[in-house]
């Protein structure tokens, strides 16, 4: 459904990221995860795949659409024309990092769900029973191994973001 209200999850859209806020000052959340009917699937394993790709795609065409915008700043008033660039530089550098964090092959991420697809079923397998599990270990990566100093996020989502976003400015003219 295209409704956001359907896609809201009590704990992981309301309460964590509310209470991240507060004790680390870091709002990060998910929503309800979008439910598929393999049934409808004509070849499962190859499917999912393009399914799970959709979002980070999605989020992918976002940055490319916003960086294409950016070069119509000009025609928008001088009085709002900051306040769009803005907006249109964060959706860029935001669908950018999405699109990385959702491919770390972690199940639930969308990237989980494509490894899952793409491995062998003697790997596939164990990677996908790690999926009740998966949030638990994004939140050790992302909140706990900092606080060990091991900086888990640059090298997982940083590094590969900034290349991204490299190549979606290059790609927009706009690097």
């Amino acid at each position: 459904s295209l409704n956001p209200g359907r896609h809201i999850d009590l704990f992981g859209t309301i309460l964590l990221p509310l209470l991240l806020y507060i004790s680390i000052h870091v709002p990060f959340g998910y929503a309800k995860p979008v439910p598929v009917d393999f049934s409808r699937l004509r070849h499962p394993r190859r499917d999912m795949i393009l399914v799970a790709a959709a979002g980070p795609g999605a989020n992918l065409f976002l940055a490319l659409a916003a960086g294409l915008l950016y070069h119509g700043i000009g025609l928008v008033p001088d009085s709002a024309a900051l306040w769009v660039a803005r907006n249109l530089e964060n959706a860029i550098t935001f669908n950018v990092l999405l699109a990385v964090f959702n491919m770390l092959p972690i199940p639930p991420l969308d990237g989980g769900r494509v490894a899952v697809g793409l491995l062998p079923y003697r790997l596939a397998l164990p990677l996908a029973r790690l999926e009740r599990f998966g949030m638990f270990i994004v939140i050790g990566v992302f909140m706990i191994l900092p606080q060990l100093g091991i900086p888990a996020g640059q090298w997982l989502i940083g590094r590969p973001a900034g290349w991204l976003l490299d190549l979606v400015l290059r790609a927009t003219g706009l690097a």
